[in-house]
């Protein structure tokens, strides 16, 4: 894979995989988005069964508007029907290491929910249903770049249907995702009237998803140390690779900013907390902290649902803890009470869990089975 683009910030993009496969063809601006560039068939990941499992390389576009090659994997069920429901997952991806993609952890069960959700996804697999699912952080893992993740997860499912294989071309599609792959949902289900108009959505479920980065960051160690500062600071560095002119962070990092920069360089989310963990923005910049310069903040802000004037044209089921320690409960309301009084069909759980990893397991059987009656052309519920 070429890891860079013109004008990138390129002193700690990922290393590249060996992998050619991952690599964007020269001519990779002829294609359109969701065209499939390449496509191999893969063994089983660990743990699933009766499947046939293919990996497509896609066209997508960053947010340069350039064009970039991503990758979803595709898992379908050998008795699937012709047009079979769709489900674009979504997994939790806190990482700014290639080999943390999903594409990469469905085979080795290292750093991914993905695997730890074999049952649950079998049992979808066991109904016939399709599951794509994306490496939605893209090719320079640009954790915290939301925006992309929409776009290569449409994109990714365009894929999926214009795969002949497959034969989904008319499926119905549903998403899911929670957390970082709450957040790539819920963009793709914002984005998805006007980045893919052509893509029809049956609905989408998501849950813990972040809709506020600014007011994330501010609460995850912005002004004192904290446990998971390290998630907030590999957002900025996923965010300064995708936003490399606007957000030229290296310049302005102090000596252990610029070390912590470096050390995740290629990391998953235990490393990433690890190396971030009791630190905070104050150690990182010299003089002024990010959130200052009007610039940064405003490409931040960009990537926030609660404030994006778009809105989703299909329905959305919402899930999360009313005690979320790491996403601001606030944000994810004030975007709920905006899409309802857009015609939104919106239907939000509020979980009795204490906290935002305990909140993702009991939301899920209600997520799908409220995507199976989508499928099933029954109409959505609302709590608006």
């Amino acid at each position: 894979m070429t890891p860079a683009v013109a004008g990138a910030d390129d002193v700690a993009l990922p290393t590249p995989l060996g992998d050619q496969f991952y690599a964007a063809p020269a001519n990779i601006g002829d294609y359109a988005n969701g065209d499939v560039v390449a496509s191999r068939r893969m063994p089983n990941p660990p743990g699933f069964m009766n499947i046939e499992t293919w990996q497509l390389k896609f066209r997508s576009t960053d947010m340069y508007e350039r064009p970039i090659a991503a990758v979803t994997t595709l898992l379908l069920p050998v008795n699937r029907s012709a047009n079979a429901p769709l489900l674009s997952f979504q997994d939790i991806v806190n990482a700014l290491g290639l080999e943390c993609a999903p594409s990469r952890t469905l085979f080795t069960q290292t750093n991914s929910l993905t695997a730890r959700q074999g049952p649950a996804l079998n049992g979808l697999l066991a109904q016939g249903w399709v599951i794509a699912v994306p490496d939605h952080l893209g090719p320079r893992s640009a954790y915290g770049a939301a925006q992309l993740g929409g776009r290569i997860t449409l994109d990714g499912i365009k894929a999926g249907k214009n795969f002949r294989l497959a034969n989904i071309s008319r499926s119905p599609v549903g998403l899911i995702g929670y957390s970082g792959g709450g957040m790539a949902t819920a963009w793709a289900a914002a984005l998805a009237p006007t980045y893919a108009p052509g893509l029809r959505l049956a609905g989408s479920a998501y849950g813990g998803a972040p809709m506020n980065l600014i007011k994330m960051a501010e609460g995850l160690g912005y002004n004192n140390p904290h446990p998971a500062f390290g998630l907030a600071y590999a957002a900025a560095v996923g965010l300064s690779r995708e936003y490399p002119d606007e957000i030229p962070m290296w310049d302005n990092l102090t000596d252990l900013g610029r070390s912590m920069y470096l050390q995740m360089q290629n990391a998953c989310t235990n490393e990433i907390l690890k190396i971030g963990q009791d630190h905070s923005a104050d150690e990182m910049t010299p003089d002024v902290k990010i959130f200052d310069d009007p610039v940064v903040r405003a490409v931040v802000q960009a990537n926030g649902l609660d404030t994006y004037p778009g809105t989703p044209n299909s329905p959305v089921f919402e899930w999360h803890s009313p005690t979320d320690e790491l996403i601001p409960v606030e944000s994810i309301l004030t975007t709920n009470n905006k899409y309802c009084r857009a015609g939104v069909r919106v239907s939000s759980l509020l979980t009795p869990a204490p906290n935002h990893v305990a909140a993702y397991p009991l939301g899920i059987p209600g997520a799908i089975q409220w995507l199976g009656e989508r499928f099933a052309g029954v109409p959505a519920p609302s709590t608006c």
